[in-house]
């Protein structure tokens, strides 16, 4: 079923793996949060939450009213009228 080749294979691809992956993981430079900044981050994020919100809404309003104008455009609507 595995013979030695393929499970070497496997654990030295693996071992790779790893210290790839630790090396990477030391490159990143640890930043430190001080208390206030993490009070200021906590304070805005409803306000952010709300921009982004409000955001979406705008968008799915465009899309839809987007989305209905080009429906209106389309056969079974136009029959209707007598552009067929």
């Amino acid at each position: 079923m595995w013979n030695l080749k393929s499970v070497l294979l496997f654990i030295a691809s693996l071992f790779v793996v790893i210290i790839i992956s630790m090396s990477m993981a030391n490159a990143d430079e640890k930043k430190t949060i001080t208390p206030k900044e993490f009070a200021t981050t906590i304070a805005e994020a409803p306000g952010k939450f709300g921009d982004f919100i409000k955001g979406e809404v705008e968008k799915t309003k465009k899309y839809q009213a987007e989305g209905w104008a080009e429906m209106k455009t389309k056969w079974p609507f136009t029959m209707f009228k007598g552009n067929q």
